[in-house]
């Protein structure tokens, strides 16, 4: 059963990277079977379709986000270093390579051309993620740290925007650094009004 898990975990790391790399429409099985060192039959077995795969890994990808944050609240409470551990994980991952797009912002740029499986659970990270900044804008509000510019959903949904923004600017100008360059001065602005309400 181990070696089974251990395939399908190979086959969805790499249509993650064939993903981030050329898109939804950039890879096929062949291309899995190559990397991984598998016949196109054993893809099929673990996942039927191209769709199968991609909503499998999106969901999954979701799974994992939402676990990142639950790790974040457990570990920092303050809402503004929150923020700042979110951007510096993209950042790192950026830096090293490791992760350096989003697959789900990625994903979005193509959804009208996406099965609609795929496109469900795109949207759901989408929720999820919004809702996660949405709740940690709220809190440094209801703290006194921030004094946000709109409503709390308005100031995540523009801070979404901006590290994804952030990841694309990073990769069109081929400079891991642009990153750090886009989202530092909103970590900056976040900081300064906290500072100003601060008796």
């Amino acid at each position: 059963m181990s070696n089974l898990s251990t395939t399908s975990d190979d086959i969805l790391a790499c249509a993650r990277s064939l993903i981030v790399a050329g898109g939804y429409n950039g890879f096929s099985y062949a291309d899995i079977a190559d990397v991984v060192g598998i016949r196109k039959a054993s893809i099929h077995h673990h996942f039927p379709s191209k769709v199968d795969l991609v909503r499998t890994l999106v969901a999954r990808y979701r799974e994992e986000t939402e676990a990142g944050m639950a790790n974040v609240e457990l570990h920092e409470s303050d809402p503004l270093e929150q923020l700042r551990i979110y951007a510096g994980y993209w950042e790192a991952c950026i830096a090293n390579a490791s992760a350096p797009f989003c697959i789900c912002a990625l994903l979005a740029s193509e959804l009208p051309v996406l099965p609609e499986e795929v496109s469900l659970e795109v949207r759901a990270h989408f929720r999820s993620l919004s809702g996660w900044l949405t709740s940690v804008m709220e809190r440094g509000v209801r703290h006194g740290q921030f004094r946000l510019m709109s409503t709390p959903r308005a100031e995540a949904e523009a801070f979404m925007a901006t590290v994804h923004g952030a990841m694309l600017s990073a990769r069109a100008y081929g400079d891991p650094k642009i990153f750090g360059v886009v989202t530092g001065p909103l970590l900056e602005r976040l900081a300064l009004r906290s500072l100003q309400i601060r008796p």
